[in-house]
């Protein structure tokens, strides 16, 4: 069998040009197919060297021979060295889908609703819900109230629709009311009582006006409060309180 030089460097020549186009362009499954085709072409190359070389067995061949055996060595590890090159861009590929994949897994799974129980009552809520409902509860129960009442007034406003926004308004109420801010601790429980009515902490909420009303001096309106608590949640520890409020008057 006999190579010429111009068909040797021709079929060198077409053996590089998947290459001319990045890793980065192909998709996995081109990626592979090129990288077998340059192997297909690598082991035919090898073996059109080996039969170059084999039919050449006189001591006499050319410098000219040995020149083309040369390029041919160094195509075929530059072929190699661009296999390998094609591999690691596509083993780097992977690992940063896999990587991207992690963070969305993650992502999503915050974003997962899970089943509690908030008042007696199932609920759902997700992971970013619960976390800054604990966290403004956890200040509250350190007795930072002012913070907890900016990270109260900031979780009824992110999560309005949430099923922990009954405690969390009474509780922004009792943290006003710890501060001695009674106009806006009012305020706060009203906002219970009217819009939550049917909130175990709506008798607490006015249980939590009535104590404000004392304190600003509005004895009747405090009276009146602790009469229509009694009347609208009796039989509720709040309502047994104000019972024993008002015999106290």
């Amino acid at each position: 069998m006999k190579f010429t030089k111009s068909a040797l460097m021709a079929a060198l020549f077409a053996a590089t040009l998947p290459l001319t186009a990045s890793a980065g362009i192909f998709d996995d499954d081109e990626a592979r197919r090129a990288i077998f085709d340059m192997r297909t072409k690598v082991t035919k190359l090898e073996a059109d060297l080996k039969n170059l070389i084999d039919t050449k067995t006189d001591k006499s061949a050319t410098l000219d021979m040995i020149a083309q055996q040369d390029q041919l060595r160094e195509e075929i590890a530059r072929l190699r060295g661009q296999v390998e090159i094609v591999l690691n861009e596509i083993q780097m590929a992977q690992k940063r889908q896999k990587d991207l994949y992690a963070d969305l897994d993650a992502r999503l799974k915050k974003l997962e609703p899970r089943e509690v129980t908030i008042d007696g009552q199932a609920a759902s809520v997700n992971l970013q819900e619960q976390n800054a409902y604990d966290n403004a509860v956890a200040q509250f129960r350190g007795g930072d109230f002012k913070a907890a009442a900016v990270a109260l007034q900031d979780f009824i406003k992110r999560f309005g629709a949430s099923a922990y926004v009954p405690s969390a308004q009474y509780s922004l109420g009792s943290a006003y009311y710890a501060q001695g801010d009674c106009k806006n601790a009012i305020v706060a429980q009203q906002v219970v009582v009217k819009n939550y009515p049917d909130s175990p902490q709506a008798p607490n909420a006015m249980l939590n006006i009535a104590s404000c009303q004392t304190e600003l001096k509005a004895a009747n309106n405090a009276k009146k409060t602790l009469q229509e608590l009694i009347k609208t949640y009796p039989g509720t520890p709040a309502a047994a309180t104000a019972k024993e409020r008002l015999k106290a008057k």
